[in-house]
């Protein structure tokens, strides 16, 4: 596997220009499909999607990418230019919410199982505790923290090259969660060492069951 120190300075893309010579122009289509706002498809397209991955920028330029899910319509589309997406219950990190609150630009990927296109949202991301934005979130009466409004300025399909290339959606390509380790072992033997007895192991895995079921809504 290469490291960066492999790599050879005469081969490393320096600028845009150079970058642009290497590939053939853009399709038209690719260029005409950005709208500035939210049709009839991209509304329907969110209402189906029970996940998203929102990208974000801290101050000092590093990225992050953070999942979002729930049940088939959980992002509000208040209108064709604002989303609403709930800020449910997580490890509490507020590393998206931190982001946004220094460099509100942010990145949307939404996806729909079985759809090897995606939707892709560009735009500007503020905070609210709004209690009547909120409401509209709620699940089993349960209003999260806070939610992000997002602006929307460019909104697009993106084509399934990837998720064919990938067989996402294939049930074939299914592999066994059981073949690694689970969440919690591999955290432990990051940071303290996880413990040798298996039975013991299996105990931790189960509260973080429990704490699922406890903690999700």
């Amino acid at each position: 596997m290469a490291s960066t120190a492999d790599l050879k300075p005469e081969y490393l893309v320096q600028d845009v220009a150079e970058l642009r010579s290497l590939f053939s122009e853009t399709h038209p289509m690719a260029v005409v499909k950005c709208q500035t706002r939210l049709d009839r498809h991209a509304m329907d397209f969110i209402l189906r999607a029970p996940f998203l991955c929102i990208g974000t920028q801290s101050p000092n330029g590093s990225a992050d990418v953070s999942p979002r899910g729930d049940p088939c319509g959980f992002v509000k589309v208040l209108d064709e230019k604002t989303l609403l997406i709930p800020d449910r219950p997580g490890n509490n990190r507020l590393d998206t919410q931190s982001n946004i609150l220094a460099n509100p630009s942010v990145g949307l990927l939404f996806m729909v199982p079985g759809f090897d296109d995606t939707l892709r949202v560009n735009g500007r991301a503020r905070i609210t505790r709004d209690p009547e934005l909120l409401a509209l979130t709620a699940v089993q009466d349960r209003m999260p923290t806070v939610a992000i409004v997002v602006t929307v300025d460019e909104v697009f399909l993106h084509c399934a090259k990837a998720f064919r290339r990938s067989k996402l959606w294939d049930p074939s390509q299914r592999q066994d969660r059981s073949e690694m380790p689970s969440l919690l072992k591999i955290i432990l033997d990051q940071t303290s060492g996880a413990p040798e007895d298996p039975a013991q192991m299996q105990q931790i895995d189960a509260g973080l069951e429990i704490d699922y079921q406890k903690t999700m809504y």
